[in-house]
């Protein structure tokens, strides 16, 4: 099973500060540290920490004064890459990453909802990780009409990043149904939950930026390392 490739660097720290923010811990207002502290804390360079940042002003979610600092203004209607992704640690947060199990081009299941034009779509199976703990599956189906193939070594561990550098696809919406439903048969030993034990269930269709229905995804997770979770604001 092949890993995901990382994000790069800016981008992948501007979507942690993204959670950080999203989940309360950076609060607005507050002023974060250092451009070096921050820098020393993530290992990285100090140029590269400066294009995160630059990332998230340009989102509105922070405020650079000279002089003074980088400070947090948080706002819920602005998000990034992982702004869709609901699991969170039960004890709170966690990184979103994950591990690509297969990438196939496949004809759209009978009983699915309607997510686009094309009888095929290409299906993705992934293991999702929060920080390093696998906690759920993923069955993803992008509509075929963005017909251009991929493998698993092109996608990162963003698919939302991946649809907008690839096909110039931004996921503006998405309609979620969770309840309960039993583990998929194809999963890799490293998720905990045995083949059809019973477990969390996340069912989506996700629209463009056009409103269009794109996307089809059904997610397992495991309910005692990970819950959904929306704030209200």
């Amino acid at each position: 099973m092949l890993p995901s490739r990382p994000l790069p660097k800016p981008v992948l720290l501007s979507e942690m500060l993204i959670r950080e923010i999203a989940a309360g811990r950076l609060v607005d207002g507050s002023r974060l540290h250092t451009e070096r502290q921050l820098a020393a804390h993530f290992g990285v360079a100090v140029g590269t920490l400066r294009k995160a940042l630059s990332i998230l002003e340009e989102k509105g979610m922070l405020e650079r004064i000279q002089g003074s600092g980088n400070y947090v203004k948080s706002d819920v209607h602005k998000s990034g890459v992982y702004g869709f992704f609901r699991l969170e640690l039960v004890e709170g947060g966690g990184f979103p990453s994950a591990k690509v199990i297969s990438v196939d081009r496949l004809e759209k299941e009978p009983d699915m909802p309607d997510f686009g034009t094309a009888h095929t779509a290409h299906r993705v199976r992934r293991l999702r990780f929060l920080d390093e703990t696998p906690i759920a599956l993923e069955e993803i189906w992008l509509d075929g009409r963005f017909n251009e193939e991929f493998s698993k070594e092109d996608l990162s561990d963003s698919l939302y990043y991946f649809y907008q550098k690839k096909f110039d696809l931004f996921i503006a919406n998405a309609t979620d149904q969770v309840g309960i439903a039993t583990v998929p048969n194809w999963g890799p030993q490293a998720f905990a939950l045995d083949s059809y034990e019973p477990c969390g269930f996340i069912k989506r269709v996700s629209q463009d930026q056009y409103g269009q229905p794109a996307e089809f995804s059904r997610t397992w997770f495991d309910a005692s390392l990970a819950n959904y979770t929306i704030r209200h604001r």
